[in-house]
Parts: C-alpha cells; structure tokens; sequence
C-alpha cells in the first residue's frame, strides 16, 4: 500500500501537534491542581485558626480586652464560610453566609432589621460543607466537643474550574483556527487542481487536432473511409478530445441536462468493455428509464475511474456488474458498481478517496479523489457500500432523480 508522502507528513505534524496539546494541557491541570491543593490547605488552616480564636473568646471570658481585641482582629480577618456545631450538630456560631438569614428565631424578631430567620439555608449550607470537607474537632474544657464545618472560598470554587474553562477556550479556539486554516489550504489546492486541469485540457488541444489531420490524411490515402480499424482509431481521438473537454470544465460552473442515466452509462460500459481484458466479462442491469441531470462528459469520468479501479481490483478472470435503480421515495437513483475483485479493507473505506492514497505501486492516487469531485460537481454522492476481502466491492453512486412522483389518492 502507497502512501503520498504529503499524507505522511500531514498525519506526521498532526500527530506532533495533538501531543504537544496534550502535553500543555496536562501541565496546565497539573499546575492548577498544585495551586488548588496549597489553596486548600491555607483555607483549612484559615478554619482552624478561626476555630480556635473563636473558642477562646466564648472559654476564656477573663481575657484581657486589648488581647480580646487581637483575637477579634484575627478571628475577622480570616474570610471563610464555616458553621461551628456542638455534637449534636446543633449549630452554635457561623460566618461568611448570607447576612440576611439566621437560623435563630428570636434573633430575627429582635434585630429590628430584615433580618430573616431560615434554618433550612443553614442545612443546605451544613450539609454542603460536610460533603466539602472533614470537620476540624476541637474540645473543651467542660468535655464538650464542637465541630467546625467550612466549604472552599469563592476564589477557590473558580480556580477549581478555572483550567477547564481556559482549556475549553483555547480548544474551541485551536479548532476555529484549524478549521479556517485548513479551510484556506484546501481553495489553494483547488486552484492548484483548477489550473493543472486547464493547462493539460490546453496542451492536449494541439496534438489533438493533429491527430485529427493525420487520420483524416490516411483515410483518403489508403481509400478507407469505412474501416473499422481507422473508426476505432477515430473514436479514441475523439475519447482524446473528450478528455480534454473534462480537464477544461473543472473549476467551472455546472452545465447539467437532463439525461437518461441507463442509456448514458450503457454507452461508456460498450465503449470500455472491448478494450478490456476478455477474462473479464460486464453486466449492466435496472432501471431502464429513471433520468437525472448530467454532463455526458463528466459523468463519463466517473464511470471510467470506477470501472478502471475495478479491472485492477481483478486478479485473473472476474466480472464487473452495473446496476442502476431508483428510491422512489427519496427521488434518488442509485448507481452500485460491483466487481470481483480483492476487496478493500473496512478502514480504508473513508480514506480511499482521499488524494495519495493508492494500494497500487504505481499512480498517485488521485483517481477515487477527482471521482469525488465529479460525483460532487453532479449535486451527488459517492460511498462503499460494501466490500469484503478476497470477495469484491461495490461503489454506490446517489443522484437526484429529474422524475417527480405526485402522491396517489385515495
């Protein structure tokens, strides 16, 4: 199996760039993780020293006031939602929650102030604290035990999700950027095909019509007017005019008409066959009738990239089969391809149709590619529909139909 080397590189540097991603982003989470578990850790100490500060202003009530003042000075810069519990989970102090709430009755009916007594927001606040972290125990002289409940700082909480936010940018970022980038490499290869196209279809103008002066020059010659070697001859100039005409059209604007597929196909399998091996035999079956828009030419094409690919999928003898039908209910037509042959492997069904691929020693892969093109050029699609290997392959070609079916009535 051939691979372009452009591919290699493309699939290389991809490769590179998704573990250099990978890599700043795990340094990223690793680093934010470290701050997070310093940050914790402070909080946790924040929670004690309240705590204690708390503790020995509420058991020592003979302490002097200026030392009071100090542990008031500490106690209050210590910014950290917590609840102070006995253990009977009867809360006893709190700080840092909502200042309009209390979970003392008689404190909201004296304040005076809109003060509102809520116990079950000191609950719900209780209960998300003990599922933030383990309470710090701290005992008193009188054998009571209290317990002290504290949850993250908002500057905690954020810079928690923080990296995955800034990770989620950064990703929908490199995304839209690769998307654009990716989006401009691609118009600059289609002006590249666009202009190799035009300038084959103008190289083979002149040796062509050549071509078309010499056979003319050796039927009056030799008196042959009628013979079938020279009108062969005439048709392969003429296929050679074609081509040209093809190369010519790419880039252009669509110039479809209505044609009737079988017949359009019909002509090209007859005009190929006979200048195929005789080991290998052709079947076109189906609809008959079903008409879709087309450029002769053009779909030409397709049809010969994809009964060239399946001679060279055959081994020996073998036999092509073409069958056209239609879905009525989707006014599709569908064009299966079938050969014989060696079959593709299922990983390889997306990626045969894309430039430099060829499982061949020679060639450069572009046929299944510029079929694609032509298949698009045609409003159409082009897909495995299936393939086994050692067994065969069939291509499906869709097209809308140019026939419209009117519901029946009842």
């Amino acid at each position: 199996m051939k691979q372009h080397p452009y591919r290699y590189n493309k699939q290389q540097w991809k490769f590179f760039l998704f573990l250099f991603a990978a890599m700043i982003a795990a340094a990223s989470l690793l680093y934010s993780n470290h701050l997070v578990k310093s940050l914790s850790k402070s909080e946790r100490t924040k929670a004690q020293v309240w705590a204690m500060s708390t503790k020995s202003v509420v058991t020592m009530p003979d302490l002097d006031d200026e030392f009071i003042s100090l542990i008031f000075a500490v106690r209050d810069s210590l910014s950290l939602p917590a609840i102070i519990t006995d253990q009977n989970e009867k809360i006893i102090l709190w700080r840092d929650l909502d200042s309009s709430k209390t979970n003392i009755e008689k404190a909201a009916l004296d304040s005076g102030s809109n003060l509102q007594y809520d116990p079950i927001y000191f609950e719900k606040e209780l209960h998300t604290m003990k599922k933030a972290h383990p309470p710090i125990q701290l005992d008193l002289d009188t054998g009571e035990k209290w317990f002290v409940y504290y949850k993250d700082s908002e500057a905690l909480q954020q810079l928690r999700i923080f990296p995955y936010i800034q990770l989620s940018l950064i990703g929908i970022f490199l995304i839209i950027a690769y998307t654009v980038f990716n989006s401009i490499r691609n118009s600059e290869q289609n002006l590249v095909w666009v202009g190799m196209a035009k300038e084959a279809a103008h190289q083979l103008g002149t040796p062509i019509s050549s071509l078309m002066g010499w056979l003319e020059l050796a039927r009056v010659t030799y008196e042959s007017q009628d013979d079938s070697l020279f009108n062969e001859m005439e048709r392969d100039v003429q296929r050679l005019e074609i081509v040209a005409d093809r190369f010519s059209k790419i880039g252009s604007t669509p110039s479809l008409s209505n044609h009737v597929v079988y017949a359009v196909v019909e002509d090209y399998v007859n005009y190929f066959k006979i200048r195929t091996s005789k080991r290998i035999t052709f079947e076109l079956t189906g609809d008959q009738h079903v008409e879709a828009k087309l450029n002769v030419q053009v779909f030409d094409w397709i049809i010969e990239n994809l009964l060239k690919n399946a001679v060279n999928a055959i081994e020996g003898e073998g036999k092509i089969g073409v069958n056209i039908s239609e879905n009525i209910a989707k006014e599709e037509i569908f064009i299966d391809i079938s050969d014989t042959g060696k079959g593709i492997p299922r990983s390889n069904w997306e990626t045969i149709f894309q430039p430099g691929f060829t499982t061949r020693k020679r060639g450069w892969g572009l046929g299944l590619s510029l079929t694609k093109r032509m298949v698009y050029y045609h409003r159409g699609q082009i897909f495995v529909k299936e393939s086994e290997i050692g067994k065969g392959t069939t291509f499906r070609i869709i097209l809308k139909s140019n026939l419209r079916y009117e519901p029946t009535q009842i």
